[in-house]
């Protein structure tokens, strides 16, 4: 959008004026007083205006501060912080620079290297969208902050929601883009206050409902946006382009006319979601939601829990591990207590520090621990060693990973292919034999790890470990282990992995010839 100004200019008098020029002057300084009672209402407005801000802000972190990973554990919080210090700091910024403060402007400049950019906030957008698809939640859920045990209020207004959608009709999301900027338009009939215009909502809505091939919808919804600006540069032209393929659809179908589309808000479910690279992304997010979960009753009578010595482990036989079965085939099984409290809080202190980029990522971040840097990562790969009787001497490195808002993983093999055996090449040790995933927080809702091969949903348990074989016997792949972490509803997701390798497990899980577990 243009903005144009308008200001009055003087000229220099000229020696010798008549009666009727001097009154002018006269009219010319009161037109210049207004002009400047104008200019003052302009800086106390927007002295208020920074005031507002700042009482705003001043009761938000004091809300956030009391504790901050509860407050972003709530996916608008994590979206609307990026938002905030991205654009609407940015929009403050502006207004403080129309008469600058130096203060400010070096603070500004002090910080600003920590802010999220624009990719970052994009990116907390497409993770709300991500969460809203796996989870079948409605942009309304989402603009109420109705989510799944949350203790904290977050709205989404009626601009966040135009935002929202404009993310996606920018990407050539028209799906969501559709989603959210009928959310916006919905707010905005109920009366809530906006800045954005409803020509503009209308705009986005119509061109994105056009293009999820709903003609009609997009001709009513036009016809809304001319009745509102009849002078629309594009708006005139887009109806009778609308109308004449409309027309030309009916024809070819041999119809003489089409009931015109209600102005029913379109809601989730009104349009297919079109389908992507991920041939099995709806049985995946299906286990993700808790949906066709295979643990049938037959299955569950052979799934048992034991102590485990590690074959009278020395460092085991005073204290055993409480092992449960989690599936039968491919055997996966879940470790009781393989982490204390303790250890946990000393493998994220030091993690943090690895995050890479000076940027905020919200969601997701690794980092690689060697056991020389601390007792605790040295005694955690002899733990992992004497639990499952395999050497971690060829191992990787521990593995350490925080999924936040939107975060996920998605299906994948931990092993590699017979195309791709290159893959662990350089490390000299072989392929991947077993995994070894440590759960190093509860996660309020979402996150589980999910096999959608045979239906298995494994939910994370603060201090638990589960383990499975990524091999057979025979070395070959057993592709029926591709999984995948589901997307963090709620909450904030620690885990740290160990990948152990096949070099040095020649004794200790002899070769076989089969196929078997």
């Amino acid at each position: 959008m243009e903005l144009f100004s308008a200001y009055s200019g003087i000229h220099a008098p000229l020696p010798q004026r008549h009666m009727g020029q001097m009154t002018d002057l006269i009219y010319t300084e009161k037109e210049l007083v207004q002009s400047l009672k104008e200019y003052i209402k302009a800086e106390e407005s927007k002295l208020d205006a920074v005031k507002s801000w700042a009482n705003k802000l001043d009761v938000l972190t004091r809300v956030s501060t009391l504790d901050p990973e509860g407050y972003l554990a709530h996916p608008v919080n994590a979206y609307k912080l990026m938002k905030r210090l991205n654009t609407e700091w940015s929009e403050l910024e502006s207004l403080v620079l129309q008469d600058p403060s130096d203060g400010f402007i070096s603070n500004m400049t002090v910080h600003r290297q920590y802010f999220p950019d624009q990719e970052d906030e994009k990116g907390a957008a497409k993770a709300l969208m991500r969460l809203q698809d796996t989870y079948k939640l409605d942009s309304e859920s989402f603009a109420r902050g109705k989510l799944p045990g949350m203790h904290h209020n977050a709205i989404l207004t009626v601009d966040d929601c135009y935002d929202m959608g404009k993310t996606a009709y920018n990407e050539a999301d028209y799906y969501h883009a559709v989603l959210w900027m009928q959310q916006a338009l919905r707010q905005m009939d109920a009366g809530e206050e906006h800045v954005v215009s409803k020509a503009d909502v209308l705009d986005y809505l119509s061109y994105s409902v056009y293009q999820m091939g709903d003609l009609p919808r997009a001709i009513e919804l036009t016809r809304r946006l001319v009745a509102i600006d009849s002078s629309h540069q594009r708006a005139g032209g887009n109806l009778r382009y609308f109308e004449k393929l409309l027309s030309k659809q009916l024809n070819e179908l041999n119809q003489e006319g089409q009931e015109p589309a209600t102005e029913e808000p379109i809601q989730l479910g009104t349009y297919k979601r079109p389908n992507d690279y991920l041939p099995e992304r709806e049985i995946y997010e299906a286990l993700c939601r808790g949906e066709g979960v295979k643990m049938t009753t037959e299955r569950r009578s052979r799934l048992y829990c034991r102590y485990h010595d590690g074959n009278r482990n020395p460092r085991l036989l005073l204290q055993p591990m409480k092992e449960e079965d989690e599936w039968d085939s491919p055997h996966i099984v879940r470790y009781l207590n393989a982490l204390s409290d303790q250890e946990i809080e000393k493998i994220k202190e030091l993690a943090k520090p690895r995050v890479r980029g000076a940027s905020v990522d919200v969601l997701s971040f690794s980092a690689w621990l060697e056991g020389e840097e601390d007792p605790v990562i040295e005694r955690v790969n002899q733990r992992i060693e004497d639990i499952t009787g395999l050497t971690t001497q060829t191992a990787e490195l521990l593995q350490i990973a925080n999924y936040g808002v939107g975060g996920q993983y998605e299906p994948h093999f931990d092993f590699s292919r017979k195309e791709e055996p290159d893959a662990f090449k350089t490390l000299g040790t072989g392929n991947r034999v077993a995994t070894f995933l440590n759960y190093m927080s509860d996660v309020e809702a979402g996150g589980a790890t999910v096999f959608p091969d045979f239906g298995a949903a494994i939910y994370p348990k603060k201090g638990t470990a589960v383990f499975w074989y990524n091999l057979f016997r025979s070395g070959e792949g057993d592709y029926r282990t591709r999984h995948a972490a589901c997307p963090v509803l709620v909450g904030s997701k620690w885990v740290s992995n160990k990948w152990i390798h096949e070099r040095g497990q020649e004794f200790r899980r002899p070769c076989g010839l089969t196929e078997v577990d």
